[in-house]
């Protein structure tokens, strides 16, 4: 059995990736300005079916140019999983607001009735907003996270956003290409049922531009603002004229080449990934101690695949990540809960006890659209010999 190093998810270069940044070199357009930028844009809401799109330097960066537009400033609450990348937290704390987090489902996506309980229990409504009693500050954003591809119950969220007047701003960044399958937001993509969505092409998604990110809405005022905010807030570019004080968030030309090659890949990578998901599931199917952990919806992206002990042992997950690591298999545990992290445990958090028994259960398994059947086989056979 090789021993070679099997990568817990990494770029996939065999399209016009090459092609394209070359030209922009050769172009010298290589910052943020070049014809790659705008097609870029154009060619990512084609495929979203929105009608335009702004891009940025990295998911994070498209979460706080959401929170800035919609007024989410020092004081305001957003309500946020803790069960995610701390990027989406750290949005919230640029804008000075307070961050309320809550519990997962078990597609480990934020709970909607946890949710609707803490507004129906613990919140009024006062002069068309609401606001939590105990604290007296607005509850003014949700920020809904498609975990690992799997998506959130954008129906019920949404219903809640209207009746308690809260924006929803989706971090897609690790669901591009999902799909909703049913209900009133069927055919539409995730990311583009909220007020607003945000995307993300680091280096482990499955499509990348090496760090970057995009902002839609079918707003085409906030996408106009946000694209604005992101290139320093300019009224007169000859004359360096500001109204507003702005972030240098573009994306660059360079960027933008890669990823308009990445994204005329996309539809082969989800396939890749779902077949990979069920190759997965085959080959884990009769080990003993765990499997791989399902997801809700079909038509996700499969973005990451998780293993999941049969019962929370954070000991035994730990010696498993080791003995992985070990033998030349990068693998990873959920990020540690947000509500648990030392800047954040001021803030309050609701019982957060399924995401605990997830956190206790599941290693991230490599996942690259790269992956071999024989390299996925010396994965599998790893595990079951554990």
């Amino acid at each position: 059995m090789s021993d070679e190093l099997i990568c817990l998810s990494i770029p996939n270069f065999k399209g016009n990736e090459k092609r394209y940044v070359d030209e922009a070199i050769e172009a010298e357009w290589v910052s943020t300005a070049g014809a790659y930028i705008g097609q870029f844009e154009k060619n990512m809401a084609a495929k979203l079916g929105v009608a335009d799109a702004c891009a940025c330097q990295s998911g994070t960066a498209g979460l706080h140019l959401c929170l800035r537009h919609f007024n989410v400033n020092a004081g305001d609450i957003v309500l946020v999983p803790t069960l995610t990348f701390i990027a989406t937290i750290n949005a919230v704390m640029y804008q000075g607001a307070d961050p309320v987090f809550f519990d997962c489902t078990d597609n480990l996506c934020i709970d909607p009735s946890q949710i609707e309980a803490y507004l129906s229990e613990e919140c009024r409504e006062e002069d068309g907003k609401t606001v939590e009693i105990s604290s007296g500050k607005t509850v003014k954003a949700i920020i809904p996270v498609h975990v690992f591809g799997d998506h959130c119950d954008m129906v019920r969220l949404m219903e809640l956003a209207e009746k308690y007047h809260l924006y929803v701003i989706e971090d897609a960044t690790e669901s591009l290409g999902g799909v909703f399958e049913q209900g009133q937001y069927a055919g539409m993509h995730t990311g583009t049922v909220g007020h607003a969505g945000v995307f993300s092409f680091n280096g482990n998604k499955i499509i990348t531009t090496g760090g970057g990110g995009m902002v839609v809405s079918r707003d085409q005022a906030a996408v106009d603002h946000m694209r604005y905010l992101s290139q320093q807030a300019k009224d007169d570019v000859l004359y360096f004229v500001h109204e507003e004080f702005g972030y240098n968030y573009r994306m660059t030309n360079l960027q933008a080449a890669l990823g308009l090659a990445q994204l005329e890949e996309l539809d082969q990578f989800l396939e890749i990934k779902r077949k990979n998901f069920e190759r997965y599931c085959e080959l884990l199917r009769d080990c003993s101690y765990g499997k791989i952990h399902p997801f809700k919806y079909k038509n996700v992206n499969y973005w990451f695949y998780s293993f999941k002990l049969n019962e929370p042992d954070a000991e035994k997950r730990d010696r498993l990540i080791k003995y992985l690591n070990d033998n030349r298999i990068q693998v990873r545990p959920i990020w540690k809960l947000n509500h648990t992290q030392t800047p954040f445990k001021g803030y309050r958090a609701m019982d957060c006890s399924n995401a605990q028994y997830f956190y206790d259960s599941i290693i991230n398994i490599p996942c690259s659209t790269n992956l071999t059947e024989e390299q996925m086989d010396r994965v599998c056979a790893l595990i079951t010999a554990f």
